[in-house]
């Protein structure tokens, strides 16, 4: 005879935990960013372009490393090359561009003349303005794995014509900003993430 007990029925009224899960609040509240009330469009573009970033950072890294400096180096190197123009980029208009701070600019700008690759003089027309350019040996980095800049490109953003790729420009410049507002509604509680902030301005 087993010595084993009949299992219970459960309780009339109980809740099953495991079939209904819990429902969770919603991620955003603007009905733009809301399909039919859910927000799973929006988590998803989130997941989405965290991948891209992670992907873009991975790629910046590779170039970098094929010129021998760090992915932002890079980054430097090619915003110099396209804003230079015939007089030099200034520290701030590179800064702009890129999103980060002078400090950062000069500071990375000053190792990359230290080897050989970048030039920094004083603007004739304002001693305070310090100008940058691509030196020759920078140059012939850039040219030399220039192929494989436009075949990553290619392939990376492939999958855009030029329709699509005029409104997904348009639409992470506006993000850009309206990311900064996240940022420094962040700030204005977090005193860390504040001077951070600072920091890249």
């Amino acid at each position: 005879m087993s010595t084993s007990r009949k299992a219970r029925p459960a309780r009339r009224g109980a809740k099953n935990s495991a079939a209904t899960p819990a429902a969770l609040p919603l991620t955003v509240s603007r009905r733009a960013l809301l399909e039919r009330g859910s927000d799973t469009r929006f988590r998803t573009l989130v997941h989405d372009l965290l991948t891209i970033s992670t992907r873009m950072e991975l790629v910046r890294g590779h170039l970098g490393a094929r010129m021998g400096v760090s992915g932002p180096q890079y980054s430097l190197l090619v915003a110099v090359a396209r804003l230079q123009g015939e007089e030099g980029a200034s520290v701030t208009a590179v800064a702009k561009a890129l999103h980060v701070s002078s400090a950062f600019v000069a500071s990375e700008t000053s190792k990359l003349a230290q080897r050989g690759l970048v030039s920094k003089r004083t603007s004739p027309h304002d001693r305070r303005v310090v100008l940058l350019s691509i030196a020759p040996a920078g140059r012939i980095e850039i040219g030399r794995i220039g192929d494989e800049i436009r075949i990553i490109n290619d392939l990376f953003f492939g999958a855009l014509d030029s329709k699509t790729f005029a409104a997904l420009s348009a639409a992470v410049g506006s993000l850009v900003t309206s990311s900064r507002k996240a940022i420094q509604h962040i700030g204005s509680a977090d005193r860390g993430l504040r001077v951070a902030l600072e920091a890249a301005e």
